[in-house]
């Protein structure tokens, strides 16, 4: 059977882009940033993102588009005789299962908020605390919850059942290219509001009092945690779309639009959330431990509530943005474990798609319990939620990062000649250079480990 492809490659910029983009870059890396420096810690941000995010990428693609398969047997394909990289199989796709099982459940959340807002449930309540009161309620409705979760789960996965253009691509290029327009719409908007200024010097302007606070070495470190892990790289669901896309371009230049469009909706997000902080919480401070749940449902919505009659507008607007960016994810690693299916079984979209609703609706039960009836329910000291979380963020993408690097740079994977020759296919774009080996090969698996270290202890 031939492999499908994309219609267009703003098809794939922005369906990797959507995988990449995800919550956390909503409400989380604004926050980061406010409590790390602003503008200093954007810039070591960046450069992280350049540094490992970048060559990371490159690899996940360029194994993608090399082998023109998913991570199901793309090793299998590259490896050579006697080589046991194709078990990373097992470790990404059980990655990719995990990740949905949390990512579901908090997707199932926003739905549950853009419905209060939109029905205006909730616009009396101003109070922080009767906020809080309100999400936990909502949170612990197991039923309201299952629902939810099951929803998201079943919206996104017949998507994929319509096929790689005509339902992922179709679909996610008008739910992102709306996300945009969300974003810009609602940061107009505060820039208009009375303490905008002041919510953009905290945002925007280094903070040498923050540093000094942190200091220096947790900046950094915050930095590099935020870059590596905003990208959703070392479990495939990133190579699978450079299986997707011809050889018209490099991959250097396309994986550089990604991170991009990435970087500019989580910078966007900060020029919507300050502005309405600083104008309706006068004099208050953000720390990087508001980066939670708690912020986006409770400070958030008390600042909605506050504005009056618009808020409603506001609120419900904010919340359809955040359901486009959960979905574009959840389609995205939806979109790999439908390939996984399709190249180890002869079943069709539609069965696959249907044994795998069936299949997630199971697996994140325990994730919608967590919060609720099994709320006392502790493994090593963390919620079903929190677990699943931990493992994917703190090992498997670290872990799988560090693989697809060392197979694309040693002797004893697909190696460096293979994988520069891949990824500078194309007439157009930029070059991965050749000076870069040593980096790739010695120094980049270093900072992975450190990362993965540090993200563990």
């Amino acid at each position: 059977m031939e492999r499908e492809k994309f219609a267009s490659r703003l098809g794939f910029l922005l369906i990797s882009a959507g995988c990449a983009i995800g919550l956390g870059n909503v409400y989380r890396f604004p926050i980061i940033t406010g409590a790390y420096g602003g503008a200093l810690f954007v810039l070591f941000y960046i450069a992280f993102l350049v540094l490992l995010g970048l060559p990371v990428m490159t690899a996940e693609l360029a194994v993608g588009r090399g082998s023109q398969r998913s991570i199901a047997s793309s090793f299998d394909v590259l490896e050579r005789k006697g080589q046991k990289w194709h078990w990373m199989k097992y470790m990404g796709i059980a990655g990719n299962y995990l990740l949905m099982m949390c990512y579901t459940t908090i997707a199932g959340w926003m739905l549950v908020y853009f419905c209060k807002f939109l029905t205006g449930s909730i616009s009396g309540v101003t109070d922080v605390g009767e906020l809080g009161a309100v999400f936990g309620a909502t949170i612990s409705n197991t039923p309201l919850i299952m629902a939810s979760t099951w929803t998201t789960i079943v919206l996104c996965f017949l998507v994929c059942a319509l096929g790689l253009q005509k339902g992922v691509e179709k679909i996610t290029k008008v739910m992102m290219l709306l996300l945009f327009v969300l974003l810009l719409g609602l940061a107009v908007y505060s820039l208009t509001l009375g303490g905008a200024a002041e919510g953009l010097r905290f945002y925007l302007v280094p903070s040498v009092d923050s540093v000094k606070h942190s200091g220096l070495g947790e900046v950094i470190s915050a930095a590099m945690g935020q870059s590596f892990f905003t990208l959703s790289l070392g479990i495939g669901s990133i190579a699978i779309f450079g299986s997707y896309i011809g050889r018209e371009r490099r991959l250097v230049g396309e994986a550089l639009t990604i991170i991009g469009l990435d970087t500019l909706v989580a910078l966007m997000s900060g020029l919507i959330i300050f502005p309405a902080f600083f104008t309706y919480n006068p004099g208050a401070t953000i720390t990087a431990a508001d980066g939670g749940a708690g912020f986006l449902f409770m400070t958030l919505s008390s600042i909605f509530n506050n504005m009056g009659g618009v808020g409603r507008i506001v609120g419900t607007l904010f919340f359809l943005f955040m359901i486009f960016a959960a979905y574009s994810t959840v389609i995205a690693v939806f979109e790999n474990i439908m390939s996984f299916w399709l190249e180890k079984t002869r079943l069709r979209r539609w069965q696959i798609s249907l044994i795998n609703i069936v299949l997630l609706c199971v697996l994140a039960l325990p994730t919608v319990f967590s919060e609720g009836i099994w709320n006392h329910v502790r493994l090593f000291g963390k919620t079903f939620m929190d677990l699943e979380d931990y493992t994917v963020s703190n090992l498997l993408l670290p872990v799988g990062s560090l693989l697809y690097v060392l197979f694309c740079t040693s002797r004893y994977g697909w190696g460096w000649k293979n994988y520069l020759t891949e990824v500078n296919t194309g007439d157009r774009g930029l070059k991965m250079p050749r000076w870069i080996r040593p980096y790739m090969s010695y120094v980049l698996p270093l900072i992975i480990l450190a990362v993965l270290v540090l993200s563990v202890l």
